[in-house]
């Protein structure tokens, strides 16, 4: 396999140059190499195989390649770790694109006085959590459910976490990239040489930049500051379990007010019963109907681990005086309600790590998901962003509820709740040796799309293959965002060189064939 374009003779020129400017050995372009790069949870893992991957150690390293893809015009996928299952893991949006994998590139480097950390792409969650524990260093990460990803990858692509520094491309300030010409430039405070702020102030002179390297193909991102939370005196709240599928909609009301106003300053998620089931146990044990689950199932389900039909965790952190005024507050708003249980957590400093992402400890068993079904397991993410109100939230629910039961899925839906926004955050769990299921998939998929739009609302970061998708649902002035991202791309990189077809950003060489696709 050759990038499109490129002749086999031509292609393996390019290799060799890569092998000169990073050595012979990190350049990988066998079949088992193209395969360990692919989307390990789709149908079918040739739609957007690589055709290589090269694995730099260094920013002087990504800079040679770069070079080097821009002399052969070899379309260039920049991955930090490529653990990002249910959005296309390591493959790229293009067949045939070679992989720039970064995940060598791991240092890290704390300022312990004012909570910062500077770090390459290769640093996981897991990696930076060591660190602070090993060096006794009395910051806390935020990390997402499933944390065996990359730390600045993640907060790349918008990703979210449960602590109060949940929202983690929020707390990004300042970034190193390489440019689509082999350039190498730094943002805010980071573009005076010797600066002394880089990772304090996040805007520097003139336009700020940081924002522009998120969910874009605008440059390789080497090095990302990053704000990190004190460890807290206290954490304490309370788990919550509601009956009803309609409880939704009061609680998001009660919430909603509590977490915009402050008092609950964590980005809480109300889960339904399939997102604690589907790691506990498998859909085999419970039936061996094909179909949705039903009522019945569903409730020997919550009964064995005594689960409503909603989940909620609710944190404060803080002083013990604030967490215990705040917890006031919030157990004063579900007074009276319909709750099924209501269990006080408490953690304080000096007590062993409680180990769950509300306290910043990363985990990986969430991935236990993907076994719902048997099979080659997997699942895909479909998160819309509405309004946070209640009888919004109760619709969205009972439409997207009927598009899980029309194509035959069992729900998996979450509501998290932001400052100012609700996202709906879908798994779709699936068998991918099932291909009736992967077909009901993907048309699934299209549906809930549309759904969204017609309601308009939009996906805040989407599946590889469904990129254009999404893309054209943000349609005002007849696509003028995405004329902006292409004019954008193509003054920054005319050969088209890096992650073409991200986020729906196509370089002017491919732009006609993916806009008629």
């Amino acid at each position: 396999m050759t990038p499109p374009g490129i002749s086999p003779r031509r292609f393996e020129e390019a290799l060799h140059a890569f092998g000169a400017a990073i050595g012979d050995g990190n350049v990988f372009a066998a079949e088992d190499d193209r395969i360990a790069y692919s989307d390990h949870y789709s149908a079918d893992e040739t739609r957007q195989m690589p055709s290589a991957a090269l694995a730099p150690a260094s920013v002087e390293e990504v800079q040679a390649v770069v070079r080097v893809a821009n002399e052969y015009r070899v379309p260039l996928w920049p991955i930090s770790r490529g653990k990002n299952f249910g959005y296309g893991g390591a493959a790229p949006a293009l067949r045939g694109s070679v992989v720039l994998d970064l995940s060598r590139m791991k240092r890290i480097a704390v300022d312990e006085e004012n909570g910062t950390v500077l770090l390459e792409p290769g640093v996981g969650f897991f990696d930076l959590y060591d660190h602070l524990q090993d060096n006794d260093i009395p910051l806390w990460l935020s990390v997402p459910g499933n944390s065996w990803g990359s730390v600045a990858g993640n907060a790349l692509d918008r990703g979210l976490g449960y602590t109060p520094y949940g929202d983690h491309s929020a707390r990004i300030c300042g970034l190193e990239v390489v440019l689509p010409d082999g350039g190498l430039v730094r943002t805010g405070m980071g573009a005076m040489a010797g600066g002394k702020t880089w990772q304090l102030y996040r805007h520097g002179y003139g336009p700020s930049w940081d924002a522009m390297f998120c969910q874009s193909n605008f440059g390789i991102v080497t090095k990302l500051g990053l704000w990190l939370m004190s460890a807290p005196e206290t954490v304490v709240g309370v788990d919550l379990e509601f009956d009803q599928p309609d409880d939704l909609g009061w609680v998001v009301d009660t919430v909603a007010p509590l977490r915009r106003d402050g008092v609950i300053q964590q980005s809480p998620s109300m889960g339904s019963w399939l997102r604690s089931a589907a790691v506990l146990t498998t859909r085999d044990e419970w039936t061996d109907d094909p179909g949705p689950l039903g009522d019945s199932v569903i409730g020997a389900i919550r009964d064995r681990f005594g689960i409503g039909w909603w989940s909620l965790q609710l944190r404060c952190y803080g002083p013990r005086e604030m967490t215990r005024a705040a917890l006031d507050v919030i157990k004063r708003a579900f007074n009276a309600r319909p709750v099924l249980a209501m269990k006080e957590a408490r953690w304080e400093r000096g007590d062993s790590p409680e180990g769950s992402p509300l306290t910043g400890v990363p985990v990986s068993f969430p991935l236990a998901n993907a076994n719902w079904h048997g099979g080659r397991g997997g699942h895909i993410g479909y998160s819309p962003v509405l309004p946070p109100k209640g009888d919004l939230a109760i619709e969205q629910f009972r439409r997207t509820h009927a598009l899980y039961q029309r194509y035959g899925f069992d729900y998996h839906g979450s509501f998290a709740m932001g400052e100012r926004s609700l996202t709906n955050v879908n798994q779709v769990l699936f068998d991918r040796d099932d291909r009736d299921m992967m077909r009901r998939m993907d048309a699934f998929f299209r549906a809930l799309v549309a759904d969204a739009r017609a309601q308009g609302y939009g996906e805040y970061r989407t599946h590889i293959e469904y990129m254009d998708l999404v893309a054209s649902t943000y349609d005002f002035n007849d696509g003028a965002l995405r004329r902006l991202n292409e004019k954008v791309k193509d003054a920054l990189d005319p050969n088209g060189i890096i992650a073409p077809g991200k986020n729906g950003i196509w370089p002017a060489a491919l732009r006609d064939q993916a806009h008629e696709a």
